[in-house]
């Protein structure tokens, strides 16, 4: 069975090519980054038009790598939702082309479900991508942080799960964002937060945890603005200073020091809830997915205090990319999920697990 994969929620056009679930065959991601660079974030009319530009090279390209033609993919997998709007509707509307030019089912996957089960590859023929060494057993406890998701998830079996908690406002991967432009750094903000963390007191300063009603609930809206009151309170000005002026009065150390301390307290966030859910459901396997999953210090504090080792997928296969769609796919398309309707599929932004 092998499954091409896209996925175009965001801004990075992304085709990968997956066998049986389990073996990568290609994975080919176009990234429209720089161009949000200079606005400090990702431009939806932006990302839209990149996704228009990079989608039939980007396919070309995962066909070629892979060494085959159209005759050897049994199905296409496509990014239904969550994302942006426009960027979605550029990959939905290729597949279904894709799949009636080409008479190939269609399988709408879930974005944020693809992030985990991208752990599920364990054979490469990338020689840069170095996949885990076995497939994680059932039933599983599934941590998604990305920059748009924060969430806890019990897998009893293949989409037979349940969504314990999740962010009740930002998630981590967006407070890593906005916490790096309170302070002054460039986007993409989450990376260069966690490298200027390296050089600063990870314990220098104190900030809040939201203690939240649903036992395995996150926030991480409340971390955000005690960076900001903390930042304001460091350079002698109270809570009506702008934050734009704030960079240009801290001092290289304290920014570093901020984000260190911001990034420990953002991860034992996610540890803490991690911890309560081993120690009541008891999961034979843990699993982790999400841009935020590349980072050290979250990968650091769960492996110091979760009892069970965590096998992590490649680095490359942490943000968005076609391989996990692709995935996804084989394994619907193998334990027998209908396809949907080329003529009729939907985008779906808002779209939740």
């Amino acid at each position: 069975m092998i499954i091409l994969g896209i996925e175009s929620s965001c801004d990075e056009t992304a085709v990968g090519i997956v066998q049986d679930g389990r073996v990568l065959l290609s994975n080919v991601v176009a990234s429209s980054m720089e161009l949000h660079a200079k606005y400090g974030g990702v431009i939806p009319e932006i990302a839209a038009r990149s996704h228009i530009e990079a989608i039939i090279p980007t396919l070309q390209q995962s066909l070629q790598d892979a060494g085959l033609g159209w005759d050897d993919i049994d199905g296409i997998a496509v990014t239904q939702g969550a994302g942006l709007g426009g960027s979605l509707l550029v990959g939905v509307m290729a597949a279904r082309t894709l799949a009636i030019t080409k008479q190939k089912p269609l399988y709408p996957i879930n974005h944020v479900e693809a992030h985990l089960y991208v752990n599920f590859i364990t054979e490469s023929r990338i020689a840069a991508i170095k996949p885990r060494h076995a497939q994680p057993g059932f039933p599983i406890l599934g941590i998604i942080v990305s920059g748009g998701h924060s969430q806890l998830v019990l897998f009893k079996n293949h989409f037979d799960y349940t969504l314990l908690g999740q962010t009740q406002d930002d998630a981590i991967g967006e407070a890593f964002d906005k916490v790096a432009k309170i302070i002054g750094m460039p986007y993409p903000g989450g990376i260069n937060v966690s490298r200027l963390a390296e050089q600063g007191d990870a314990r220098k300063y104190k900030l809040p945890k939201a203690k939240m009603t649903g036992k395995y609930d996150f926030s991480f809206s409340g971390i955000k603005t005690a960076v900001l009151r903390l930042g304001q309170e460091l350079v002698g000005k109270d809570h009506s200073l702008p934050s734009f002026e704030l960079p240009g009065l801290l001092n290289d150390t304290q920014k570093a020091n901020i984000a260190a301390s911001f990034q420990r307290t953002a991860c034992e966030i996610i540890a803490d809830k991690a911890l309560l859910a081993y120690e009541e459901f008891s999961p034979r396997s843990i699993i982790i997915g999400g841009g935020v999953a590349a980072n050290g210090e979250l990968r650091k504090q769960l492996a110091e205090r979760l009892p069970i080792p965590i096998e992590y997928p490649s680095l490359k296969l942490c943000g968005d990319n076609g391989a996990m769609v692709a995935t996804l796919g084989c394994y619907k398309a193998m334990l027998g999920a209908t396809p949907a309707d080329p003529y009729t599929l939907e985008s779906a932004p808002n779209l939740s697990m």
